[in-house]
Formats: C-alpha cells, structure tokens, sequence
C-alpha cells in the first residue's frame, strides 16, 4: 500500500503529463503483479461501491479524534474532500504495515462490506493504526469510493504500453471491460495487458469489444466548413442521436452490450437479447441504444426523448410496464468486427456499406440502421440541421468516409465530428450556495438557481429552485461571486447557504423534459453558468412560462 500511496502523491503533486507518466513507469516497473493490477483498476477509473456507510466513518472518525460534531463538518467544509478530513484528524501512527495494495484491497477492504457497525467500529481503527499518513489517505478513498486522481485512461494504457514495447492501440484494446465492476483485477490479468503480441489473440477475444471511437466537437460557422472539412461530399452526415453509446458483441453463440463507459449492461436491455439468434457469429456493432417506439408515423420520430430511456437507467429490475412503456432499440451506425474480422482498419464509407447488408439480413425488430442524409452543400446540411429538436436528437455527426475507425478522441486514423445544435439558454437567479471540493473547498462554487413562477407585474410572485450548476465560471468570477455570497448570506443549513436574490446567470442546458421530482415541475440536463448576466436586474429574470415553453 505504501509505493502505490507514493504514487498517488507523486501523480497528484504534478500537471504535466510527462512526469506522471514517468511516476507510472517507475511504479509498474517494481510493482509485483498482483499489486500493479489494482493499480491499473483504480487509475484507469475503476471504482468499486462504497465499502463503510458515510454515517458510521464519521462516527468512527469523530471518536477516535476526540472532536465534537459542529468541528468535524467545519473541518470537512475547510478541506472539501471527506477522506482527506478523516487522515487529517486521526491520531498519527506509526505504521506496522509493509503490505501490497492487492492484500489491502482483497484481503482486508473488500471483506468489510455488508459487516455489522458493531464489527466495524472494533476493525477499521486497527486497520487504520497499521497505515502511515499518505497510505491512510488513498485507504480511506478506497473506501468512501471516491478514489480519484489527475490520470486518464490513456496516460495509464501509454506508461504500460512503453514499459512491454508495445503498440499503444493494442495495450488500450487489452484494457477494454478491465474497470468493469464484474472484473477482478489478477496478476494475470495484469500480465495479458503487457504481453507479447500474439497470432492468436483476436480469436480469443471471447466477448470483449473495441476501445470506443469517439468525435471531436465542431464549433465554427458553417460558412468556414468548405475551407475546414473540404466538400460535403467527403462526408458522411448522420443525426447524433440522444441515447446510451453502445457496443453490441456476438461471438460463440452468446451476445454482450457494452456501454460507452466500458460497463457490461447486457442484462439491462432484455429486448435485445433476440439479436443473439438474428446476427451471425464475428458481429461487432457501433451504435445507439434508444427508446424506440414503432407505432409512430415515421421512423425518426419512434425515436424517443432520453427522459423516457432514463428511467431504465440506474433500476435494479425491469417490470413488465417499464419494459413496455419503454422498449428500446438499436440504432447501429458502425461495422467494427463481421465474421470474425477486425474492420476498423477499413474505411467509413466501406463499413457503412457492409452494416447496411448486415442489418438487412437481420431483419429484426430491435435492430434499425442510423440513417445517412443527403446534401447538396453544408448550407443544406446546416438547413436539415434546424430540425433536430423536433426529430429529439442534439444535432449531427459527420464522418470523414475514407476514415477508419480509431481509438478514443484522435485524428491519427481520420476524424468524427459532433456538430451539435446550440443549447437552450434561460436567466435564472442564484438563491443558494454550497462550498465546492478540491481546490474550491475554501470557495462557495455550488449553486442552486431559480425562476420566477409568475410573470413580471404579478403580486407577491416568488422564485421557484429548478436547476443546479457548478461549471462554466472563470477563477476570477468565481472569487467574486463568493465574496457576494459571503454577503449576503440570509440563512445556513449545514453546508448551504441562502443568500438574497440578488445575482442573474445565463444558464445553458442540452435538454428539459418534465419532472413529478422537482418543485418547478421541469428538469434540465446538463445545466452549467454560460455567463454572468451583471446587466441584467433579479426582475427580468425569466420565469416558469419560458421553461414551459422550450418545453415543446
């Protein structure tokens, strides 16, 4: 636990990504096996459910540091990270422990799930008197669930790559499914990412997908694109469609579904499981899971607003009425495996035609081709692209043709584009505020907002909470609008804090829908601070109508 602790802080002390990738190498190249494959798990974003209830850590905490409750949360609120609270707090130790992080994870951690409070408060302080002040922090991380650090999956799959010679594409497809929750890191595990190429082992791929290709954002004026992208012509134009990314894998009879974020989700979606019985062994499909409704009048209306898919996400059971108010599909837009072969290294235009056979022979009711518009010229493309909020998808895709299909957000195999339509904007007024964590931990950088619930010249009309956001402000705003909030503080309620109406944002938002949850009666997706409308008087914020109204 100690060297992989020393990790943790040699990553986390630095911003450049040649130094952590030089703290990775040292630390894969002395790690034993077994130790550096949970070190890939929780650095490449694997992170296993929280192991000890919130509640009774901070009763441990609290006791063993001899500190009243009101101290702890003001300790808490000062530092903004709970684990970073605890290994400040607790009495220093000398530690007895020279133990691996695999011994710490498997032989001691993941046993304390599902323990009595009872055996944990007489278990975790002896645990935690073994550990030195650096390994009791990433410890009590491991546990809270909130291990994270300022590593991407790529930096990690690079530092492997160069530490076996390998081609960093190949360690990054090895990688695919490894922070999936049903995987169990191993040492061999760890030595399959690192090993040799083989001849053989495409063919033991068994039901692993491909590393996710994904598209850079494209955010010029469509008058630029002739000189940027050359003709349309060059280009395979689809709607971005607003479902759940997926990649669905049939090989040796069995079919799996893979998510975007590399999570098995193949018993979630039982509609699909037809597919196993339609598609021939060798099939691997890039595609779109949405909810799919096939009564309507036109095909790309039967796809359904996200709202509707999102109530499937997260449940533990699937009713009968959830699957039949919601039924899914998928809407496939890539060819990445037919017959066994691997076709990323074939062109766009070249898979795309091969995924129309493939989705032809089919012939199911749970499978459909995204389709390919047709455009005389980006100014066309632009023309169709307007109506994207009536169709429910968030704008367009384009695709070079002559692309293969990368790894990740790269250029280096052709390029995908996300051309998507322009948020929805509403001014809202800043009500509460809550410290943030990290390095804003000392900084009210948490906000809730609010609307008017009637028009302007109605008496006694009040502001109705319908959105949170915490992102899109610059350092500097953000220092100014903590000074106000200190200000004008009206009430605190423990962490929160209200404040006089006295602050206009622009808030923007991918998409609002209806909501039985929220006071306001509306939810809104993705909601962050476009700008600080300081012009702009609490009075003419906008109100409940204009959410209403974006609403159709």
């Amino acid at each position: 636990m100690k060297a992989f602790a020393e990790l943790y802080l040699r990553l986390d002390a630095t911003t450049s990504s040649n130094a952590k990738l030089q703290a990775l190498q040292d630390y894969f190249s002395q790690a034993p096996a077994r130790d550096a494959a949970w070190a890939v798990y929780f650095l490449a974003g694997g992170r296993p459910r929280q192991l000890v209830p919130t509640r009774l850590l901070r009763d441990i905490a609290t006791r063993l540091a001899a500190l009243p409750e009101w101290l702890f949360e003001e300790s808490y609120q000062a530092v903004g990270d709970l684990a970073e609270t605890f290994s400040l707090l607790l009495p220093e130790v000398e530690h007895s422990s020279d133990a691996g992080l695999a011994h710490w994870v498997e032989d001691e951690l993941l046993p304390l799930r599902g323990l009595p409070a009872e055996t944990l408060s007489q278990r975790l302080p002896q645990l935690w008197a073994q550990l030195d002040r650096n390994s009791l922090l990433v410890c009590l991380k491991l546990i809270t669930g909130s291990f994270r650090v300022g590593v991407s999956k790529l930096l990690v799959t690079r530092a492997l790559a160069q530490l076996a010679g390998l081609d960093a594409k190949q360690v990054a497809q090895r990688m695919v499914g490894y922070t999936d929750l049903s995987h169990r890191p191993t040492a061999d595990s760890y030595r399959a990412l690192i090993a040799p190429a083989s001849a053989d082992e495409h063919a033991q791929r068994g039901g692993q997908p491909y590393p996710f290709f994904l598209a850079h954002a494209l955010q010029q004026p469509v008058e630029q694109f002739d000189a940027l992208l050359g003709p349309v012509s060059d280009w395979q134009a689809e709607w971005k469609w607003d479902g759940i990314r997926a990649q669905l894998v049939k090989r040796d009879g069995q079919l799996w579904v893979w998510s975007r974020g590399e999570e098995l989700v193949t018993e979630r979606f039982p509609e699909l499981h037809t597919l196993a019985a339609s598609l021939p062994d060798g099939t691997v499909l890039d595609g779109e899971i949405v909810v799919w409704k096939p009564d309507t009048q036109a095909d790309a209306i039967a796809v359904q607003p996200f709202a509707l898919l999102q109530q499937r996400i997260g449940r533990k059971t699937l009713g009968k009425k959830l699957l039949t108010d919601a039924p899914v599909a998928l809407l496939a837009y890539d060819l990445l495996e037919w017959q066994g072969e691997d076709w990323r290294s074939r062109p766009q235009h070249e898979r795309r035609r091969q995924l129309e056979t493939v989705v032809e022979q089919g012939q199911d009711a749970v499978l459909h081709l995204s389709p390919v518009l047709a455009a005389s010229d980006w100014a066309d493309l632009a023309r169709q692209r307007e109506n994207s909020r009536d169709l429910g998808v968030e704008g367009l895709m384009l695709k070079a043709r002559d692309a293969l299909y990368g790894v990740g957000r790269t250029k280096d195999m052709g390029v995908w584009w996300k051309w998507k339509i322009d948020p929805f904007t509403v001014d809202a007024v800043l009500i509460y505020a809550q410290r943030g964590h990290g390095r804003r931990a000392s900084l009210y950088s948490d906000y809730t907002f609010a609307v008017w619930d009637a028009p302007p010249g109605t008496p006694e009309r009040t502001l109705v909470p319908f959105a949170k956001a915490y992102s899109g402000l610059s350092d500097a705003e953000m220092r100014s609008v903590d000074a106000i909030i200190r200000k004008t503080t009206i009430e605190t309620f423990g962490p929160v804090r209200s404040v006089t109406p006295s602050m206009v944002f622009e808030l923007a938002f991918e998409g609002i829908a209806l909501s039985r949850r929220h006071k306001s009666g509306i939810a809104v997706r993705f909601p962050r601070m476009a700008r600080w409308r300081q012009d702009k008087p609490v009075e003419e914020a906008d109100d409940l109508a204009t959410l209403q109204a974006l609403l159709s």
